[in-house]
């Protein structure tokens, strides 16, 4: 009775991960369910514990931010240690980190940009960006490509840059969507090419093709992922890549004062897009 009663809250712990998967983003939840239900629920598991750790940065306002981090981190230790985890995002997060072998230096690297986040407002050159990027997104890839190659240490280290190469693309377009919210909510400058909080079309088109180039490599790896995984991911990507076009198309004035997204229309159409390239082994 003691082991089934365990076994429901690891369900229950995973749920809750997908719930917050599902809720926060509709696009990483469409891809998240190419998986099968294997690395479905692990890539659940690590949005879940990336996403509580970045809401508590980006969204608890009226609470000590650095007092909630301190002790979510100190309680992810704790799971980890003991095995389990009152908190079902933890619970789950330390299983998987355990059963995939992640590194806790990729653990510890994206909490270390989750702190950054409550002490530093304005990068000021790239090598201060590509620290906080690797923390906040390469890592994260990283996460995902242990689970992905299931033990295969071989696959993993030559599939790591592509991987780190697609995080950084994620996270760039994403800095370029929310140019609006980061400068006049958050009050945070990513991008050293912006002076005065001002974005004009020479410097997004700078940007956009840096964040190509990362694609780019990103794709090679993409097109040697197995499984299914090799789908997930695939959508994921379309859905960026036609997120950066339409960024591209977008006059820089009106980029930094609105957010640019994708309906679900053409996010369905992509879905089949993806679908049809992985079945006929286009990709």
């Amino acid at each position: 009775m003691i082991f089934m009663q365990k076994d429901l809250f690891h369900h229950v712990s995973i749920e809750t991960s997908k719930l917050i998967t599902e809720r926060y983003s509709t696009s990483f939840s469409l891809a998240t369910g190419m998986f099968d239900k294997e690395t479905r629920n692990a890539i659940y598991s690590i949005y879940g514990f990336v996403r509580v750790a970045d809401e508590i940065v980006d969204t608890f306002h009226d609470f000590d931010k650095e007092y909630l981090l301190s002790k979510f981190e100190e309680a992810y230790h704790d799971a980890v240690k003991h095995g389990i985890s009152s908190n079902p995002v933890l619970n789950a997060f330390q299983y998987v980190v355990k059963k995939y072998d992640i590194p806790d230096e990729h653990v510890m690297s994206f909490l270390n940009s989750m702190k950054t986040d409550l002490v530093k407002n304005n990068y000021s050159n790239h090598s201060e960006t590509n620290e906080y990027i690797y923390g906040s997104a390469d890592v994260v890839g990283l996460m995902c490509l242990k689970v992905f190659c299931k033990g295969n240490r071989e696959l993993y280290e030559q599939l790591k840059l592509p991987a780190m190469k697609l995080g950084s693309a994620f996270q760039k377009v994403n800095f370029l969507r929310d140019l609006k919210n980061d400068i006049e909510n958050l009050g945070r400058k990513y991008f050293p090419e912006l002076t005065e909080n001002q974005l004009d079309n020479t410097i997004k088109n700078q940007l956009i093709a840096d964040i190509q180039k990362d694609f780019e490599i990103a794709f090679s790896g993409i097109r040697q992922l197995p499984g299914r995984s090799k789908l997930a991911v695939l959508i994921a990507y379309y859905y960026y890549k036609s997120l950066l076009r339409k960024i591209q198309h977008t006059p820089a004035r009106n980029i930094i004062n609105s957010r640019i997204r994708i309906s679900n229309i053409r996010k369905f159409l992509l879905l089949i897009k993806a679908s049809f390239d992985y079945k006929l082994k286009l990709i």
